[in-house]
């Protein structure tokens, strides 16, 4: 009988091999799949909110000092009768016109010449009543109050947007919460006084970064002079 299959076409002569193939592959593949490690991604959304006109703000309470009454004056003493010598002795006081060394020479200054300057207090006067607030730069073409107050809001807005940096620290431990800043703005313009109360020192010192970095300011007028005015501003720190 013939044999019709061709002895050179056999298909079982590397099965072994493609089957180590195979199965080096498939073990290879199921590897990865089981170290593949994947990670969901958050949408982290950093917000910063200015504040505006309707805080409210400490007004200076003047206090009325009482003062204890003076003592009364001391009682006038007995009089004393002066009983006369029947005989007068006069006495000679001889005084030297010599100096010794250990003489002190005063010099008596006049007091015309001397100058006594006088030490004026720096006037507070809060934002929502003064009579001129401070002029933040930009605004300075606006000569309403009203319009003044609206501009340096707005303007403080901006510069918080723009300075603000959510701290890397914070934000890898999920710390959030709402910094409130005091600060003043001086007769001569410039930020100082600043003070901050929070839910952690990470979100205070980024918040008195961003006010330290306030530019100088036209000061608030009062009666025609310039004073210092308090100003307070909640930056809010939120992870969404």
């Amino acid at each position: 009988m013939q044999v019709k299959k061709n002895p050179h076409a056999d298909l079982n002569r590397n099965s072994g091999l493609y089957f180590v193939i195979g199965l080096s592959l498939v073990l290879f593949l199921t590897w990865r799949a089981l170290e593949y490690k994947s990670y969901p991604k958050e949408d982290v959304l950093v917000e910063a909110i200015a504040a505006t006109d309707d805080l409210k703000e400490d007004v200076p309470v003047t206090e009325v000092l009482k003062t204890t009454p003076p003592p009364p004056p001391p009682a006038a003493p007995e009089v004393i009768e002066i009983v006369e010598d029947a005989e007068e002795i006069e006495e000679t006081i001889i005084e030297s016109t010599e100096t010794s060394q250990d003489a002190v020479i005063e010099e008596v200054l006049d007091v015309d010449d001397v100058e006594v300057g006088e030490l004026e207090e720096e006037i507070t006067v809060p934002f929502a009543v003064i009579e001129n607030v401070p002029v933040f730069p930009g605004c300075e073409n606006l000569t309403n109050n009203d319009e003044r107050k609206a501009c340096f809001q707005k303007k403080m807005q901006e510069h918080v947007m723009k300075e603000f940096h959510y701290p890397e620290v914070a934000l890898e431990l999920g710390i959030m919460g709402k910094v409130y800043v005091q600060f003043s703005i001086d007769s001569k313009g410039y930020v100082n006084g600043i003070r901050t109360r929070g839910p952690d020192k990470l979100l205070e010192r980024e918040a008195h970064r961003i006010v330290a970095a306030l530019p100088k300011m036209t000061p608030g007028m009062q009666r025609g002079k310039p004073v210092r005015v308090p100003y307070s501003i909640p930056v809010n720190f939120r992870i969404q």
